[in-house]
């Protein structure tokens, strides 16, 4: 085995496989644009490689990434343009979908928690491995975003309406959760997982080109089933189905509301309180995206949801990210002031306008174009 380069990924060499791992503990692995320019330098250079057969994709410490290093996003336009937080947000774009569209077999070990951007390099994996230590989340609309990294692709092929709920209101899924509704694809004790890489290794080094199948053949050993607890949200999908089918977030809102006084469930007050304290604007281009999403493919909902993000970060009707930015992960006074204050105050003309390609007289814009950047000529679609 050799050590290819240990920094804040590690890249390691073994016959027939590869792994890539995230080695930023500290940080709780998020994602910044050198770590995100290695993973894809390395994912291209594996992909064309013949004797690569199986890439591992893993993160040291108790939590696999929290999502993008939102921190010197905010620091990159406090120095300068709007365009330079976009260059971090291209990049990472260009990943995801270079990941979700992989020629060869990938894996993911999802033990610990994986939210925002972590979720964009892992949900498109042939196997996403989740553990008991496994906990999901889209919390972008509590720090004055929305749901990015294909979200809208993803959340939205969720069962029912599984995807407005977790895309609105920020709320976490376990690794029972996932595996419930695909978002996982087998759930492995946190103590047997080096004991599936090493059996992957073995078997890979001794047939030479395994199948998918002939893989999830060997996963399927260290697998177990597992049932999600009695108070699962998953086990509220007709109740979920029920409030988050609205057409608007004023309507999603009021069901909800309408439904606390029926029944005394903690999930519905903490959705409430979530969906309250979330960013107006953030939440109407999150349901609009999700709705949009479910007619889409991966590429489509990149490329949408770049567009949008464009907007937030050039500020076309807000500071909300930037204010999201400063009062939960720089000053931590966790009272960020949204502009508009008020769902109502969010019209439906200023969400199209963020959907849209109305960049005039601004020479920064670029569009993302991600078959033509990253050579999918073929059109391979996510394995989600």
């Amino acid at each position: 085995m050799a050590l290819i380069d240990a920094d804040q990924v590690i890249f390691e060499e073994v016959l027939g496989v590869r792994k890539m791992i995230l080695n930023r503990p500290k940080k709780l692995n998020t994602l910044n644009y050198e770590m995100l320019r290695r993973l894809y330098e390395k994912s291209r250079a594996y992909e064309n490689d013949p004797t690569v057969k199986l890439v591992i994709l893993k993160a040291n410490g108790k939590v696999f990434c929290c999502g993008g290093d939102l921190t010197s996003a905010y620091t990159f336009v406090n120095l300068g343009h709007w365009s330079f937080a976009a260059s971090y947000y291209r990049k990472e774009f260009y990943l995801d979908y270079f990941l979700a569209t992989y020629k060869k077999p990938l894996l993911v070990l999802l033990d610990g928690s994986v939210m925002g951007g972590g979720v964009g390099i892992s949900i498109h994996s042939t196997f996403r491995i989740v553990t008991e230590n496994t906990s999901f989340a889209m919390p972008e609309v509590l720090i004055g975003l929305f749901p990015d990294v294909g979200a809208s692709y993803f959340l939205s092929r969720l069962p029912g309406f599984l995807g407005e709920y977790v895309g609105l209101t920020g709320a976490r899924l376990n690794g029972a959760e996932m595996l419930a509704c695909g978002l996982g694809t087998h759930f492995v004790p946190s103590k047997n997982l080096k004991s599936l890489e090493n059996a992957l290794e073995k078997m890979v080094a001794s047939l030479g080109s395994p199948s998918v199948a002939t893989l999830s053949m060997i996963i399927n050993k260290f697998a177990q089933e597992v049932n999600v607890k009695p108070d699962s949200i998953y086990l509220r999908l007709d109740m979920i189905n029920q409030c988050f089918n609205g057409k608007s977030c004023e309507e999603i809102l009021s069901s909800l509301e309408h439904l606390a006084t029926q029944v005394q469930e903690k999930w519905v007050h903490d959705a409430i309180k979530s969906m309250k304290s979330a960013n107006p604007l953030g939440l109407k281009i999150c349901l609009r995206m999700i709705r949009e999403g479910r007619s889409r493919n991966i590429e489509q909902c990149l490329e949408a949801e770049y567009i949008a993000i464009s907007h937030v970060l050039r500020r076309t009707f807000s500071n909300n990210f930037y204010e999201g930015s400063r009062a939960m992960l720089i000053d931590k006074d966790k009272k960020p002031k949204w502009v508009p204050s008020t769902l109502e105050g969010v019209s439906e003309e200023m969400v199209a306008r963020c959907l849209s390609e109305s960049f005039s007289e601004d020479d920064d814009w670029l569009p993302l174009q991600l078959s033509l950047k990253t050579n999918r000529t073929d059109a391979i679609a996510s394995k989600l």
